[in-house]
């Protein structure tokens, strides 16, 4: 009998902050499916259940209580790592693993355990926290030099390969492209682009799959004079605005409107930048708003490796172009600016000239001239009011997550925000 499957968070969520405050990090997107629907694509047929932060385990998503992993009661049970982005390759070194083994990462976290007897019944009865994999005896520990994703920017980085694989992955169909139904439009390369039946094109656009695939899912539009390259992927009742420049390896969600030019970036759904502005190698979380003419840099002028500042330390990306990371339910006024590898936590208001800071704590209120706290109140009433808009409910779930964030997140704001 094959093993259930428990995808499981650990303490590298943190790096991962501000955009897994109110999602576990399986359900973080790269290329077309989040993390956990990949896992779920290559393991067909399995039950999946999940492990994650306590104050998430009220987000039910729909799931019956069974899901959850203090339900187990099966003999033997595969734990796979939420921050692992799989592939045919891990999934080929995880099927080989022997009842009792652990999987290392080539940081030595745990990527995958397959556990069963003692050893599952400590995991099982282990009631908070993570799951102690590092304290379990007897166990086989195989360094698979695999990795896990450790930042923010390594989904966007791989988020071009992953649009192509996950095309793939979920055995696309190729779409015959008939003039008559794309009056006007000019397409590159049409075998590698995927049009959902529903999707419509405007005239004077021009969709380009040259270096990668486009898929454009259902009930999207892409509006007059738009240029779209891939690798790209356009969700399902998503708007691309007129005179947009959508450039290669960007994701954009359901229910989201996007204009200007965006690049190598991923927006996750009902989120807006439907206005004017660049914004490159970013990402950003649900129920974004971003401002008419905003803009990101992703580059800094003296071509350096871009920092960043995360839980407190600076850290070197090794990258020349990192962006904005911003989380959900924030928003910027018009004619904001952005400097290279900017994080803005959840539920921030960002306003006013010149830069912010590079670091903005959630529910933060402010800009570059001063930061005041977003008091809870206000958040909770814009973000019943953005929801409602869209027709989706606010619930008394999202209401309590909010509130514990609020209170994780106190001491940033006791530290950063000037009186």
């Amino acid at each position: 009998m094959r093993p259930v499957i428990c995808i499981f968070e650990d303490e590298g969520y943190r790096n991962l902050l501000p955009l897994v405050y109110l999602r576990p990090v399986f359900e973080l997107v790269c290329g077309i499916l989040t993390l956990k629907e990949k896992i779920t694509y290559h393991f067909p047929g399995r039950r999946i259940v999940q492990n994650n932060r306590e104050y998430l385990k009220r987000q039910d998503n729909g799931q019956k209580p069974a899901s959850r992993s203090d339900d187990l009661k099966e003999d033997n049970v595969l734990f796979i790592n939420g921050r692992l982005l799989i592939d045919s390759f891990k999934v080929s070194r995880i099927k080989k693993m022997r009842e009792n083994s652990l999987l290392l990462s080539d940081d030595g976290s745990t990527v995958a355990a397959y556990l069963s007897g003692d050893n599952l019944s400590l995991i099982r009865n282990f009631k908070a926290g993570f799951f102690p994999f590092k304290e379990l005896n007897g166990v086989t520990r195989i360094d698979s030099g695999i990795g896990l994703v450790k930042y923010p920017w390594d989904l966007v980085n791989l988020n071009g390969e992953e649009i192509e694989s996950d095309i793939k992955l979920m055995k696309l169909k190729k779409t015959r492209i008939e003039s008559s139904r794309f009056p006007a439009v000019s397409f590159k390369n049409k075998k590698n682009i995927f049009l959902s039946g529903s999707s419509r094109i405007e005239p004077f656009c021009f969709i380009d799959a040259t270096d990668g695939p486009v898929f454009i899912d259902r009930n999207a539009r892409i509006m007059s004079h738009t240029l779209i390259q891939g690798p790209c992927y356009i969700g399902e009742n998503s708007l691309v605005k007129a005179h947009s420049g959508i450039y290669h390896n960007t994701s954009i969600g359901q229910f989201c409107k996007v204009g200007g030019e965006v690049e190598a970036s991923i927006i996750h759904s009902f989120s807006n930048k439907q206005h004017e502005g660049f914004m490159g190698h970013s990402y950003l979380g649900s129920w974004v708003n971003i401002g008419a003419s905003t803009n990101t840099s992703d580059l800094k002028n003296n071509y350096e490796n871009v920092t960043v500042l995360l839980n407190g330390k600076t850290v070197n990306t090794g990258l020349r172009f990192v962006g904005l990371i911003m989380g959900d339910h924030s928003k910027t006024a018009i004619n904001t600016m952005f400097n290279t590898g900017t994080i803005v936590g959840i539920s921030c208001n960002i306003f006013g000239s010149g830069f912010p800071p590079r670091y903005i704590p959630s529910f933060s209120w402010g800009g570059s001239d001063f930061l005041r706290t977003y008091t809870i109140d206000k958040c909770l009433e814009v973000a019943r009011i953005v929801m409602a808009r869209r027709k989706v409910d606010f619930t008394d779930t999202d209401i309590l997550m909010l509130k514990e964030v609020f209170e994780i997140t106190s001491g940033e704001r006791d530290k950063n925000n000037k009186p």
